[in-house]
């Protein structure tokens, strides 16, 4: 074999790995949100009535995103001192742990006060193990790449995000079809507790591959800095800002399609919970292949016009989002969900390459997690809040949520409009 085939085989190993080891931290992620929309609110906030009690359970969904920057930094640090590989280990197996525990958590009938408030401290370490484990899982598969086909590698990683929210939709639409009482009492618990086998197969996985070569090198000529975090914001400021708002649209309206959108659906319209979880099983599995194909064309015509092209197709799909999914009839609101997530996936696909690019190796790890975690609590941790409270505000009509979508597109439109482009960038330094 050349070398240049055993360096795409190694490539190919890495990215695979990387990927299945995100699937896993984001099927863990998602079934959190699944279950506060379904769930949450009868199981741990019964004393509120309907609204109350899914706001609050909103409110520990939001939680596990104003960890995440916590996750970045502390992560990004050691990722950035003593390797990219064993912070995706540590972050792994917080994950898992983690969701099982919450699939063994007492409700408030058994416990009272204490059950929220494990179930919030249980969400907090969740949001830190993510923080913490995106940077690293990109960062692997770039460091490892052809100079050529960066956004393709880092797109597969992006890619595990859907698988993961294909599994727990999968999931939670199985348990979900039981009688309601068996859901309520045992059925919600299984895909929480399924996270404990599923940290095995990535732990098996994760602790084979190589250290990112990047890293390695610039760790034997002693050039990480005592603290990456201080680095990064006296040297990229103005990257980090950008990188934050560039994750605007994408992130809010990721979280208002696949999350959001279910207990609106299924509150506010009246569908049945397997219609919306159908929507966006069909969505994800979609968004899958629509991923890699944005990243490739973002190795052929720049990350900028492609992640562009998404944002500006957010402020246009806004309102006929919401019109096609009013109809209540299924195949429109399927073809609604799936056509939010392809434009969400012309954002995510160049966004791991794009986000890594802006940042050197020895800060890259800390810079890349800082601009994609920081904007997660404002972007997507906020929006299934947000938008109940809009649709309150609006007496059940959404526009005002389609508004808030304009202007999170906005925001990103403006910020990877002044966004150096990167695709071309050399990042062996």
């Amino acid at each position: 074999m050349s070398n240049v085939d055993s360096q795409e085989v190694s490539v190919g190993r890495v990215v695979l790995a990387s990927f299945i080891g995100t699937t896993i931290e984001w099927y863990d992620f998602f079934i959190y949100g699944t279950a506060a929309a379904l769930v949450f609110n009868r199981l741990f906030f019964p004393e509120f009535d309907d609204l109350t009690g899914q706001m609050f359970a909103y409110a520990t969904f939001a939680i596990g995103f104003f960890a995440r920057p916590i996750g970045g930094i502390v992560f990004g640090h050691f990722g950035d001192r003593l390797g990219r590989k064993t912070m995706l280990v540590t972050t792994l197996t917080m994950m898992g742990v983690a969701t099982f525990l919450i699939g063994v958590l007492p409700t408030y009938e058994t416990a009272g006060i204490l059950a929220p408030i494990s179930l919030v401290v249980l969400r907090f370490v969740q949001g830190l193990g993510v923080g913490g484990e995106w940077g690293g899982a990109v960062l692997m598969a770039v460091e490892h790449g052809h100079r050529g086909r960066r956004g393709l590698y880092g797109s597969w990683v992006q890619a595990g995000v859907p698988v993961g929210l294909l599994l727990a939709t999968a999931v939670f639409a199985i348990f979900s079809s039981l009688p309601e009482d068996q859901f309520l009492a045992w059925g919600w618990r299984v895909p929480f507790l399924l996270g404990i086998v599923l940290l095995g197969v990535g732990m098996f996985i994760r602790v084979r591959i190589m250290e990112s070569p990047l890293f390695a090198k610039t760790k034997s000529k002693q050039q990480m800095p005592p603290l990456p975090v201080l680095e990064v914001l006296r040297k990229h400021p103005g990257n980090v800002l950008l990188a934050m708002g560039a994750r605007f649209a994408e992130n809010a309206s990721f979280y208002i399609f696949s999350i959001w959108v279910i207990s609106y659906a299924t509150e506010t319209l009246d569908l049945p919970k397997n219609t919306i979880l159908t929507g966006i099983w069909l969505a994800a599995a979609v968004q899958f292949f629509a991923i890699p194909v944005f990243g490739a064309l973002s190795d052929r015509c720049g990350r900028r016009p492609v992640y562009l092209g998404g944002a500006l197709f957010i402020v246009l799909f806004a309102f006929p989002f919401f019109w096609l999914v009013n109809t209540q009839e299924s195949y429109l609101v399927w073809l609604a969900i799936v056509l939010g997530l392809i434009g969400h996936s012309a954002m995510y696909g160049p966004q791991a390459a794009f986000f890594s690019e802006l940042f050197g190796t020895n800060v890259r790890y800390t810079g890349a997690s800082l601009g994609y975690q920081v904007a997660s609590p404002l972007a997507g941790g906020l929006a299934p809040l947000i938008a109940t409270q809009l649709l309150v505000v609006g007496d059940g009509d959404p526009s005002l949520v389609a508004v808030y979508m304009i202007l999170t597109g906005i925001i990103t439109l403006v910020a990877v409009y002044f966004a150096g482009e990167t695709y071309r960038s050399n990042i062996e330094r």
